[in-house]
């Protein structure tokens, strides 16, 4: 089971740059909103793109989704994890928790 992180120390490593965030539901969703610097990773294209996308495998990344009925967040944990990623963590209360906590967000 890939470990959590809280909103509070995922907004704190933001800020300070020390995290790699991966939004999973990538396309239209992802373009639309995503939290600040977040990189865009679907499950089904994981096994072609963590490597370029992520080639430091020891870096902290944080997954997330919509919200935590939304399975992409830990799916793409659990591959990124078995592929050999070692500081993998997800934010289970997703997006929907971030934009009612009143944080910034982009767009593409």
């Amino acid at each position: 089971m890939t470990a959590l992180i809280t909103r509070a120390d995922l907004s704190a490593a933001i800020d300070a740059g020390t995290v790699t965030v991966v939004d999973t539901l990538a396309g239209e969703y992802y373009a639309r909103q995503h939290l600040p610097g977040a990189l865009a990773l679907h499950p089904s294209e994981v096994d072609s793109r963590a490597a370029a996308l992520l080639p430091d495998r020891s870096a902290a990344i944080v997954t997330y989704c919509s919200n935590p009925a939304c399975a992409n967040s830990g799916q793409v944990a659990d591959r990124l994890t078995a592929l050999g990623y070692t500081d993998v963590r997800k934010y289970r209360e997703g997006i929907q928790d971030w934009i009612e906590a009143g944080l910034p967000t982009e767009s593409a």
